[in-house]
């Protein structure tokens, strides 16, 4: 059987090894405790939970979701129950796990995402944080931050001095140059970087005349995105030293062997769930099989190898 064992934080003080490389998107999971009612949660190399926010949030008006050709548009607006209830009602469960639990983290303001880091430090069940500097159906926070490389850098470096769990910024598609974003979270001590959120997009009801989604724009996931994903992962991996999760159309083992070999280290599923829950589980039976079936001992030989050699000094 091939090692599927892979570290998304190597060299941090709190390590974050998975035994396999996938884990599901934040936002298409919940808190986890649904899908482990269905199968066994522990399987997974890991768990990210829903986006949490300071105070609990009721999302924004319905219709949140659209079908689109190849994906869904969706604006939840973050619907979720707040940080204090997260630490107190979810955190003992997922102590129970044996799977690390990452809680995806979304602030309005830099100075909140240090405070949400600082309160979720050292609580048992929770292994790590993801910065979620990315949402685009939110008014404040989220893409406005992650559209600034300053403001995703002082995020980052409020959430890193305030935390000894590994931080994994999750960046958007939705700039010109993702990786001058994913430079300045690490130079600020990201752990890792997670590529990418939704792209924005719009869906129009002919018949009515008007926006599907009453904000109009909403984001876009699912096979629609996985081109768009997957190159800027391999953009992102060739210029950071520290590992990279792949999200973005996600849902066989051969759709994550391409975003290993373009330098993810960890995948993560999304939309995929929504109308196969076992599409987790498939996508890590799929990438074990692949791996056998090419004489492959260890997933973390194909990690990068479709990148350019790194060139020598002096050599042409």
């Amino acid at each position: 059987m091939p090692n599927l064992t892979v570290d998304i934080a190597p060299g941090r003080k709190n390590s974050l090894v998975m035994k396999n490389p996938v884990m599901p998107a934040s936002g298409t999971f919940s808190w986890g405790i649904e899908f482990a009612r269905h199968f066994e949660i522990e399987a997974l190399g890991a768990v990210v939970s829903k986006g949490v926010t300071m105070a609990p949030r009721g999302g924004n008006q319905q219709p949140r979701v659209a079908e689109t050709p190849a994906g869904m548009l969706n604006s939840i607006g973050l619907q979720n129950i707040g940080i204090e209830a997260c630490i107190s009602e979810m955190a003992p469960l997922w102590a129970r796990w044996d799977v690390p639990v990452l809680v995806n983290i979304a602030a309005d303001t830099v100075e909140e995402f240090g405070e949400m880091a600082r309160m979720l430090d050292g609580v048992p069940g929770i292994s790590g944080l993801e910065l979620n500097i990315s949402c685009p159906n939110v008014d404040q926070g989220g893409i406005e931050i992650g559209q600034d490389v300053g403001a995703s850098a002082r995020a980052t470096r409020a959430a890193v001095r305030n935390t000894d769990l590994p931080v994994i910024v999750k960046i958007t598609p939705n700039v010109t140059d993702p990786v001058a974003l994913a430079l300045a979270c690490e130079s600020e001590g990201a752990a890792a970087i997670c590529a990418i959120n939704t792209v924005l997009g719009l869906a129009i009801d002919s018949r009515r005349r008007k926006a599907i989604l009453p904000r109009a724009r909403g984001g876009l996931s699912g096979p629609a995105i996985k081109p768009i994903a997957l190159r800027i992962v391999y953009d992102i991996a060739k210029a950071v030293r520290v590992p990279v999760i792949g999200c973005g159309g996600i849902s066989s083992g051969e759709d994550a062997v391409e975003f290993l070999m373009a330098g993810a280290t960890a995948v993560q599923v999304g939309t995929a769930t929504f109308a196969n829950p076992r599409a987790l589980l498939d996508t890590i039976e799929g990438l074990e099989a692949w791996l056998r079936a090419n004489g492959v001992a260890d997933v973390n030989e194909i990690v990068g190898c479709a990148l350019p050699a790194p060139t020598v000094a002096g050599t042409a």
